[in-house]
């Protein structure tokens, strides 16, 4: 199955995202927060720089509780032109 290119926005996104959780670690190691999220530190390191803009659900939920950040907050930040309800 060939995957069709990101789009832009999804590129955009992906920046936003990993700008947000490279700051959400702050001082820790990257290591140390890829094994809290059981992921391996280049996928991290993808992450952070934008290499990879659109991880699986999984793996930002992983990272959401390793770097304990609300689920909904990543949400917002992948997604900041939809009208997301707080439904907690």
């Amino acid at each position: 199955m060939v995957r069709s290119p990101l789009t832009p926005q999804q590129l955009d996104a992906g920046k936003r995202l990993g700008a947000y959780l490279r700051q959400a670690r702050g001082d820790r190691k990257p290591a140390e927060v890829a094994l809290a999220a059981s992921i391996s530190p280049e996928t991290l390191r993808k992450i952070e720089t934008g290499r990879l803009a659109t991880p699986a659900f999984t793996t930002v939920a992983a990272l959401a509780a390793a770097l304990d950040v609300p689920l909904e907050l990543l949400a917002r930040i992948c997604l900041p032109e939809a009208n997301l309800q707080n439904t907690g």
